[in-house]
């Protein structure tokens, strides 16, 4: 065996690691991580923050005024953590009727059309949000005092991380993989 004959984990264990496609499917799962390490702590926070709060109100009558405040900040970036993983593992909400009755080719080709689309509706999105960033950088949370644009900067990270993750089954769909998953573990049960 030589040493790029390797069986694929990626293909269950059929044909050899293609360097590319492994390094870019890298991204997605490096994008994938950050969403949950995102979506992790802005959960844990506001949960801190919020039992805190209630613990205090309880105890002495009164609780924390920023313990509001902090959720406008933070469940934007709680919700575009969710975005970028449920992007990068394929479970964002879509209908498979179309693409499950069409042969591989007509599908790769579908697929494709899907994820260029959703690489010019993510760049467009970005590009007119750029007057409400610019906007929010005047605006402040009154206790906090922070500038509203740390939340509104999970748009940035919500719209780059799907249209990367859309780019990046772009490139594995031109390179001949099968990128929608008909397996039972990944289909929808909505």
């Amino acid at each position: 065996m030589n040493r790029g004959d390797t069986s694929s984990p990626t293909h269950d264990g059929k044909g050899r690691t293609r360097p590319l496609l492994s390094w870019v499917v890298g991204i997605s799962t490096l994008l994938e991580w950050s969403g949950r390490l995102v979506a992790a702590v802005c959960l844990a926070f506001m949960f801190c923050a919020l039992l805190v709060n209630v613990i205090l109100r309880y105890a002495f009558g009164s609780g924390i005024a920023w313990a509001y405040e902090i959720h406008a900040l933070l469940l934007p970036w709680l919700v575009a953590g969710g975005i970028v993983i449920a992007a990068a593992r394929g479970r964002n909400i879509s209908i498979t009727l179309m693409p499950d009755m069409l042969s591989p080719n007509s599908r790769r080709l579908l697929l494709l059309a899907v994820n260029v689309t959703i690489v010019v509706i993510s760049l467009s999105v970005l590009e007119s949000s750029w007057p409400i960033l610019k906007a929010s950088k005047f605006q402040a949370l009154s206790t906090l005092g922070i500038k509203q644009i740390w939340g509104y900067s999970s748009l940035v990270y919500a719209f780059i991380g799907m249209a990367i993750i859309a780019l990046v089954d772009i490139i594995r769909a031109l390179a001949g993989e099968d990128i929608h998953d008909a397996g039972p573990e990944r289909a929808s049960l909505s």
